[in-house]
């Protein structure tokens, strides 16, 4: 049985690289929401977006901070890290610049996400890692990832049991 799992991404910039790991089956994501559904959440504020991640969050094990150009800049992003780590569910993070967008173009590799956070004085960007899945291509970025992905989660949730 697969593993319930947070999908956290940048929506504007990563929706379509997000959709494709998610489209793997190797894992259980959250609902998948569309650009009107989003926008629509988005319009009842931040109580409302805060009420959507904790519901989406509620009964996984693990967020896999899906992780491109621009996530560690975003607010819900560290919100939803902090609240996974917190939460005591298992974090980890997957570079998807180099999968294609919709366009069929990549991005620029962007900062690690979890440099922004501490666990009792310990970057938790040297607890959590950030997985940079190697490929010629976007197709071999593509298959890293999917023969790779459910061990990293199993690997996040184990590392997160042994802090308290």
């Amino acid at each position: 049985m697969a593993r319930k799992v947070f999908y956290s991404f940048h929506f504007k910039n990563d929706h379509w690289r997000a959709s494709q790991v998610r489209q793997m089956g190797a894992l259980e994501g959250n609902s998948e929401l569309s650009d009107n559904d989003w926008e629509a959440v988005k319009r009842g504020g931040d109580a409302a977006i805060k009420r959507w991640i904790d519901d989406q969050m509620s009964g996984r094990s693990c967020a896999v901070v899906l992780v491109g150009s621009e996530t560690a800049s975003r607010p819900w992003i560290k919100y939803e890290i902090e609240k996974a780590w917190n939460d005591r569910r298992g974090v980890v993070g997957i570079r998807v610049h180099r999968l294609l967008n919709n366009q069929r173009q990549s991005a620029t590799a962007g900062a690690n996400p979890f440099a922004a956070f501490n666990v009792n004085g310990t970057p938790l960007s040297s607890i959590v890692p950030l997985h940079d899945p190697v490929g010629v291509d976007s197709q071999g970025v593509y298959g890293f990832i999917r023969n790779n992905i459910a061990a990293w989660v199993e690997s996040a949730i184990t590392t997160r049991s042994r802090y308290s």
